[in-house]
Order: structure tokens, then sequence, then C-alpha cells
């Protein structure tokens, strides 16, 4: 069972966050945009992170955050995005979904790594 779901279109991205996390000891489950995230949060309760892309084809991040919250009722799983987007408009929408954290492309893993742990419990 995953204990991190990353979420983003770009499969480049989501290699080198999935693989940079497994090499640091943690599980990781990979969907390619918002609609796949919710899909594999719903069948994994083990899931305690999400981290998602904000600009993705079919769902974005902030709408899948918000159904997160609403449609699935989970309010326990933690999410941060990682992301290009840096506008303070994006963010404010993001805390009213309760997102714990925004990152700004590049991915700087070993800047992470330690909070990642910690919300997931490792």
């Amino acid at each position: 069972m995953a204990q991190i779901l990353v979420v983003d279109d770009s499969s480049t991205v989501r290699a080198e966050v999935g693989d940079f996390l497994k090499k640091n000891g943690l599980d990781v489950t990979l969907a390619v945009d918002g609609r796949d995230g919710l899909v594999k949060l719903k069948g994994d309760p083990s899931i305690k992170l999400v981290v998602s892309d904000v600009n993705m084809p079919n769902m974005d991040g902030l709408t899948m955050a918000e159904k997160i919250r609403s449609e699935l009722g989970n309010s326990a799983v933690n999410i941060i995005m990682l992301t290009t987007e840096n506008s303070p408009i994006m963010k404010e929408r993001g805390k009213a979904a309760g997102i714990k954290g925004w990152i700004v492309k590049p991915f700087k893993g070993d800047a992470v790594l330690a909070t990642f742990k910690k919300l997931v419990g490792a």
C-alpha cells in the first residue's frame, strides 16, 4: 500500500519525484491527472500524502484537492502542490481546500524529504 500519491501529467516529473521518494524508503503510487488521482486515492486508504501539480488535463490539482475534501470527505490526507504556478489567487484557493504546502518547481527532493516523511508518519 502506498504512503504517497504523486499526481502530475508530466511523465518526467512523475518519474523524478516517484523515484526519489522510493529511493528514500517511501511507498509511492503515481497518477496522470486529478481524475486518476481521485480514483487511486479512493482505492488506497493507506495514502497519507498527495503531491500534485496544478495544471493538468481532465482535472487540475486544485479541483482534485477540493474533491478530496468534499466528495471523498477525506480531511485526513495531507496535500502538497508541486507546480510552476505561483499565483496568490491559486495559493488562496489551495489554502481554502486544505493544502498544507506549495512547492514551486523544480523539485528539490532533499529540501522536502524530512517534511514528506513527517507528513506520512515515517
